[in-house]
C-alpha cells in the first residue's frame, strides 16, 4: 500500500518509469520485492523497522540508497551487487561486524558517502581507518571528509610495506660511465671474471660469427655495451613539512640518500 500510494503520488503509470521511491517513515517492518523497478535509482527506506534487505536483489541502478534507522544486524549478501552506488546511509542500525559490513561494501567502486555511526561496529577503537583503508572510494565519512593525512594513517597500520615504498621516492638517470666505475659515493661491483672475446667477433656482424667459449661471457659483454643506471631515494617521512620547518632555529641535518646503480 505504501508503494502505490507512493506511485499515485509521484504520478508513475509504467513501472520501469519509476527512478526515486519514498518509503521513509512509514512504520515497515519488511517489503515484499522492488525488483518490478528495474530502473530504481533513489530509495529512502530509513526510520523504518526493516531487519532484511533481500528485497534489492534486482535493483542494480542504485545510486543513493537511504538505510539508516533501522533495525539491521547484518547486511552481508544484500548489497554488493550494487556497484553504481554513491550514496549510502546506514546509521542508526545494529551492525555490530565491522570485517563483515566492510567487505560487502568493497565491489562499490562509485561509493563517495557513507554514514555508519551509532553501530555497535563504529565503536571500534581502528573503525575510521579501517574503513578508510578497505574502501579507498569513500570521500565523505560519518558527515566528515576523508583527509590525506588519515589516507596515510590507515597505510602505515594496514599495509607498513607499502606505506614506506610510497613514502620513499627515487629519481632514475643514465651515467655514462663503464661497469666498475665509481660515480659519487656509490660503488658497482666488478665482474668476477672478464669474458674472453673471440677474434673476429664484432657486434652487429652478420657474416663473421665466432661464438664465445662461454655463454655467460656473450650476455655480459651485450650488458657492457649498455649505458649505467642509477637510482637514488630518499625517506620523506625524515622531510621536515613546511609548518615543521618554521619554528626551527638550527640547522637541518643533511637527509640519508641510497644510490643504487646497474646495468
Amino acid at each position: 500500500q505504501a508503494i502505490e500510494n507512493q506511485l499515485k503520488i509521484c504520478g508513475y503509470k509504467n513501472n520501469v518509469d519509476v527512478v526515486a521511491l519514498y518509503l521513509a517513515r512509514q512504520g515497515l517492518r519488511s517489503i515484499p520485492g522492488l525488483s518490478q523497478f528495474r530502473r530504481l535509482r533513489y530509495l529512502w527506506i530509513n526510520n523504518n523497522k526493516i531487519q532484511d534487505l533481500t528485497f534489492l536483489i534486482k535493483n542494480y541502478y542504485l545510486t543513493e540508497l537511504y538505510l539508516n534507522n533501522n533495525k539491521l544486524t547484518d547486511i552481508s549478501g544484500a548489497l554488493k551487487h550494487l556497484c553504481s552506488l554513491q550514496i549510502l546511509f546506514l546509521h542508526n542500525n545494529e551492525l555490530k561486524k565491522l570485517g563483515k559490513t566492510v567487505t560487502e561494501l568493497k565491489g562499490m567502486i562509485s561509493l563517495q558517502t557513507l554514514n555508519l555511526f551509532q553501530n555497535p561496529l563504529a565503536y571500534d577503537p581502528d573503525y575510521r581507518l579501517y574503513v578508510i583503508y578497505f574502501l579507498p572510494s569513500v570521500q565523505l565519512l560519518d558527515r566528515k571528509l576523508v583527509t590525506q593525512r588519515e589516507r596515510e594513517s590507515a597505510l602505515h597500520l594496514y599495509n607498513p610495506k607499502r606505506a614506506w615504498v610510497v613514502q620513499s621516492i627515487a629519481f632514475g638517470k643514465r651515467v655514462d660511465t663503464s661497469l666498475g666505475t665509481t660515480v659519487g659515493s656509490s660503488r658497482c661491483t666488478q665482474p668476477a671474471r672478464r669474458p674472453i672475446m673471440p677474434s673476429g667477433h664484432e657486434f652487429g656482424n652478420n657474416t663473421n660469427k665466432v661464438p664465445f667459449e662461454h655463454p655467460e661471457d656473450a650476455v655480459l659483454v651485450r650488458a657492457m655495451t649498455r649505458s649505467l643506471m642509477e637510482f637514488s631515494s630518499v625517506d620523506w617521512n625524515k622531510v621536515a613539512t613546511c609548518q615543521e620547518r618554521r619554528p626551527r632555529n638550527k640547522a637541518e641535518e643533511p637527509l640519508e640518500k641510497l644510490t643504487v646503480q646497474f646495468r
